[in-house]
């Protein structure tokens, strides 16, 4: 009899460790998606000045400009409020960009290279709008060395457009998942929750308080939001080391304060929501009369 009841105990306890590494694991994964969406909340500005910022156009300059002329200019764009960075294109530079999109060499057939010597200029976010394009158009066609400054309005009012349009879909799919993942953990701790019901029950049947009954499962929840928060806090750190890779002006471990605020944000979100839901699920359990836990 010893010997079964020892066994019955390893399964027991065997039962016990599966549920908290499945609550743990389900956890950790809402709460890496609920950080990735608020890594992109955190960022909407710096994902949106980023797009904003390569846009910009091209300074056609005289072609008799001489070399001192054109670095002097550059040097004057630069130190322009509504420039972000300049770039200065060469008429062979323009040629080879220009070969690669025909994918001909254009010049062997004209016998010459008719591109001019441009400089790009990408503007700070603020001035990439049709509006403030044309104000800097009319400010620069007073100066003698630039013969044309060439954008597309279009393209310009299109990305500021999906930029809006883009804010307000991440924004609201982030309060979908939001919802979806709060349930989710409802239902994983729900279910932990069930499987201790007669535990419950006995404890309740035999004197404990509510308070004495509920302390033990709140401070495991509080525990399992807390190790599933720092699980996906390494995930979100992994995540964002790759990303800085290829977006380092937008996502990068510099930003102290971002990063902070996330990690403290899947934290709190971790805790509540296991709290919360652990609660309830224990009161369920503690009103219920002893013939209904069988159902």
């Amino acid at each position: 009899m010893a010997g079964k009841g020892n066994k019955e105990e390893k399964i027991s306890k065997r039962r016990l460790r599966s549920s908290y590494i499945t609550t743990i694991v389900s956890l950790s994964l809402v709460l890496f998606l609920l950080g990735l969406i608020g890594l992109l909340i955190l960022n909407t500005k710096k994902l949106s000045d980023y797009v904003k910022e390569n846009i910009g156009f091209s300074v056609i300059v005289e072609d008799n400009i001489k070399e001192v002329d054109l670095i002097r200019l550059k040097k004057n764009l630069d130190a322009s409020r509504f420039v972000k960075s300049t770039e200065h294109i060469t008429k062979e530079k323009a040629a080879e960009t220009l070969q690669k999109d025909l994918g001909e060499d254009f010049i062997d057939f004209l016998g010459y290279n008719p591109l001019p010597v441009s400089i790009d200029v990408r503007l700070k976010a603020p001035y990439a709008n049709p509006d403030s394009i044309e104000v800097i158009k009319k400010e620069l066609s007073t100066n003698k060395e630039i013969k044309e400054l060439f954008y597309q309005p279009s393209i310009i009012d299109l990305v500021n457009k999906n930029v809006n349009r883009i804010s307000i879909i991440i924004l609201l799919f982030s309060a979908l998942l939001f919802l979806i993942s709060t349930a989710l953990i409802n239902n994983t701790i729900r279910l932990s929750v069930y499987s201790k019901r007669f535990t419950i029950k006995t404890m309740q049947l035999v004197g404990a308080t509510r308070n004495f009954v509920r302390k033990p499962f709140l401070l495991t929840g509080i525990l399992q939001g807390i190790i599933s928060a720092i699980i996906a806090m390494m995930l979100l750190s992994g995540i964002i080391y790759i990303a800085q890779k290829e977006m380092v002006e937008i996502i990068s471990f510099r930003d102290i304060e971002i990063l902070g605020a996330l990690f403290g944000i899947v934290l709190v979100i971790g805790i509540i929501i296991t709290f919360t839901s652990t609660y309830f699920a224990v009161n369920r359990y503690l009103k219920l009369k002893s013939d209904s836990l069988y159902y």
